[in-house]
């Protein structure tokens, strides 16, 4: 084939191609302009087994509220994005997709969080994911999950929604911005001590000149009286210029120490919210760790938490069988503590009755403690 040819045939073949997307775009335009929204159509994929935190009739109230149009709108001017953003504002939710089918209808499909646990502590009421994820439970709804009371204090504020990693990350972030502006703070703190301590060497190096007895010249002879007064003078002058430094000094280690506690109090604060967050996590792994174990999944009724004085998480079992509590201390060795505990169920209270104490503490390590 001729090179001429081909040339004309390619190019024939890319004007029928850009004809071709001309075309389909404007009757896609003009589709999208005349074909209105007839249906809605929600969908709530990955449900709790039985057990149901988003329904269908709720995303649709949600989109209802929003004031996002749907039905009778045309398709082109439907805010997809924003249906999506609606619906994952609610903690619960973890994906929410909305897209148009050809002939005019919305799907929006939603994809709901599975909580691991409920926080039921003061001030808050909310929902906690394996991944670390919180949110406020549901007015209308509930998931049976291990349910965690007591005066727990966690590491995240009440009305905080999202992953708690993030909020740690975040604060951390803070404490560390506040840190660094204060050691900024000492800069010229610092370059005040230099220059203390450059006045203090002047100081030292201030003498007396002596002078001759001839018209200012050096000589041997000279007034002593009146160069024994000039030394005297010149040492009460750097005497009390010594004395004004050493208070420069004073005050100004006292504002960098002023400075440095400031520091240091911020240090601590994120040495708080760090402990916090890892006794958050070892939470979840503890629950995590029962809710894999058929036998204590079916055993532990309640789990109550509190914040002792010293910072840490310990823990306080409700068991279904029998009438006691199981104090199971700090979430340290936890696999160890629930051995011991299950030994003394089998090996003990089989024997001498499951209402023989009111209290079991495993909560130090290889002891199994009992209180009437």
């Amino acid at each position: 084939m001729p090179r001429t040819l081909k040339i004309i045939l390619n190019t024939l073949l890319w004007v029928g191609v850009v004809a071709f997307v001309v075309f389909f775009h404007s009757r896609a335009d003009e589709h999208r302009a005349t074909t209105k929204v007839h249906t809605l159509s929600v969908s709530v994929v990955d449900s709790l087994r039985d057990e149901m935190l988003v329904t269908s009739e709720a995303v649709r109230e949600w989109i209802a509220m929003s004031g996002i149009a749907t039905v009778g709108e045309s398709v082109g001017d439907v805010d997809l994005a924003g249906i999506e953003r609606c619906i994952r504002g609610k903690g619960f939710v973890d994906r929410a997709s909305a897209y148009l089918t050809y002939d005019g209808e919305l799907r929006v499909e939603v994809s709901q969080r599975r909580p691991l646990m409920r926080l039921m502590v003061d001030g808050y009421d909310c929902y906690i994911t394996e991944q670390g994820f919180i949110f406020p439970a549901p007015e209308l709804a509930s998931v049976y999950v291990p349910v965690v009371t007591g005066s727990y204090r966690p590491p995240i504020e009440s009305s905080y929604v999202g992953n708690v990693g993030d909020y740690i990350a975040q604060r951390m972030a803070e404490y560390e911005h506040r840190i660094d502006t204060l050691q900024y703070e000492k800069v010229p703190l610092f370059e005040m001590t230099d220059i203390i301590a450059d006045s203090v060497r002047s100081v030292r190096r201030m003498q007396v000149e002596r002078k001759g007895w001839l018209g200012g010249f050096k000589g041997p002879f000279e007034d002593y009286d009146e160069y024994d007064a000039r030394v005297q003078a010149k040492r009460e002058e750097k005497a009390d210029l010594r004395r004004w430094l050493r208070y420069l000094d004073r005050e100004n280690e006292k504002n960098i120490a002023r400075v440095t506690a400031r520091q240091d109090a911020e240090r601590e604060k994120q040495k708080k919210l760090q402990k916090r967050y890892e006794d958050f996590l070892k939470l979840i792994n503890f629950v995590k760790y029962i809710e894999n174990d058929s036998f204590w999944r079916a055993e532990i009724v309640q789990i109550v938490a509190s914040t002792m004085s010293s910072g840490d998480l310990t823990l306080e079992l409700v068991p279904r069988s029998g009438n006691h509590t199981v104090r199971l201390g700090t979430l340290d060795d936890v696999e160890q503590k629930l051995d011991n505990l299950l030994s003394f169920y089998e090996n003990g209270l089989r024997n001498i009755g499951w209402d023989s104490f009111k209290t079991i503490s495993v909560e130090y390590r290889g002891q199994v403690v009992c209180t009437k």
